[in-house]
């Protein structure tokens, strides 16, 4: 199938890096308003940078287009594939408003493309392992859980996500993992309680999720923590606890900051070394959790099948990101299954 990119951002090298090394596929454009940057892509995956999504569409007639823009533009390019025929897989969260996301749906049914949102925490091995064992019962009945997922903050590297009108904050960009994975694994959710702090590159947040069958999951997101990326997760049962930490099953642990300098003797003469940070890719994998998600959402546009996670799944984990926003404002709980979006992200 012939594949696209439109946004050539951090996700949108994810995307096209696995589109050139899925076998199935060919990536025949990569797209950006700035020029410059859709170049930088094009050249390292061997494909052709646009500038306009239009002209994309026009000259590579795509059977498929990932969408790894800004949020608030989801909506509106999906639309615009969607009515060129194109398959779309949009990066989460679905949209910024639960009528985007309504709008989103029809427009692709009505011209017959197939919409699949991109969360790929379940295509993770340790979560799609640990998901197998809580739902084939290892521990038994699960009555509590926990998820930890901290970083760095991306608005030191993209504006966009510090106005949070447009990012909707940690809640809504990157905890939004964690609350599609514990409804995948837990079923439905009862109501939601969240408390949050927010300073300048700093967003910090809490959110207690009840299920319907009983359990109790914490979740705990940061940006602007000084360390590397971090994930954790932990489910307690009547008859066993299972739990996955990222710092705890790396291949290689580096710990260094900033710039360091040395002095050595040599031959009777002063030397002095200047040692830069390290980065180093912590778990080497021959295929990542990327390659995963794109792989099987190909597979499905290709033979018609459901996908692990389905529209109203990415909907559902929208919708009870937005009741967890509205109650660290508000301060009070939340029932989802009544909430109404009552608009955007609170500015």
């Amino acid at each position: 199938m012939r594949v696209a990119v439109l946004g050539c951002g951090t996700m949108g090298w994810v995307h096209a890096r696995s589109y050139a090394k899925l076998k199935e596929v060919q990536l025949v454009g990569v797209c950006d308003v700035e020029k410059e940057e859709a170049d930088k892509l094009a050249a390292a995956c061997g494909t052709t940078a646009y500038e306009r999504f239009e002209e994309l569409l026009d000259e590579v007639c795509p059977d498929v287009v990932s969408i790894c823009l800004p949020t608030p533009l989801h909506c509106k390019y999906t639309v615009m594939a969607a009515e060129a025929g194109v398959h779309v897989i949009c990066e989460k969260p679905v949209s910024s408003t639960a009528k985007e996301a309504e709008i989103m749906d029809v427009v692709c049914r009505s011209n017959q493309v197939r919409l699949l949102i991109a969360h790929v925490g379940r295509f993770f091995p340790a979560y799609a392992d640990v998901a197998h064992q809580v739902t084939t019962g290892i521990i038994g009945k699960p009555g509590v859980a926990h998820a930890r997922r901290i970083g760095p903050h991306p608005g030191l590297l993209k504006n966009w996500y510090n106005d949070e009108r447009e990012s909707g904050g940690v809640i809504m960009d990157l905890m939004i993992h964690d609350i599609d994975y514990m409804r995948s694994v837990l079923g439905e959710v009862l109501t939601v309680y969240a408390q949050r702090r927010t300073l300048t590159h700093l967003d910090y947040a809490w959110v207690t999720l009840k299920f319907e069958q009983g359990a109790i999951a914490n979740l705990e997101g940061m940006w602007g923590y000084p360390g590397p990326f971090q994930t954790a997760m932990e489910f307690a049962g009547d008859q066993g606890v299972i739990r996955a930490y990222s710092d705890e099953t790396n291949t290689v642990i580096i710990r260094q900051s900033g710039l360091s300098t040395e002095r050595q003797s040599m031959e009777g003469s002063d030397v002095t070394r200047k040692h830069e940070p390290l980065l180093l890719r912590k778990s080497p994998e021959l295929q990542s959790a990327y390659d995963r998600e794109l792989s099987h959402f190909i597979e499905c546009i290709q033979s018609g099948s459901q996908p692990d996670v389905t529209f109203h799944d990415a909907c559902m984990a929208f919708k009870i990101a937005r009741a967890a926003i509205e109650s660290a404002h508000t301060g009070k709980l939340v029932n989802v299954m009544e909430y109404e979006e009552k608009g955007g992200f609170p500015g």
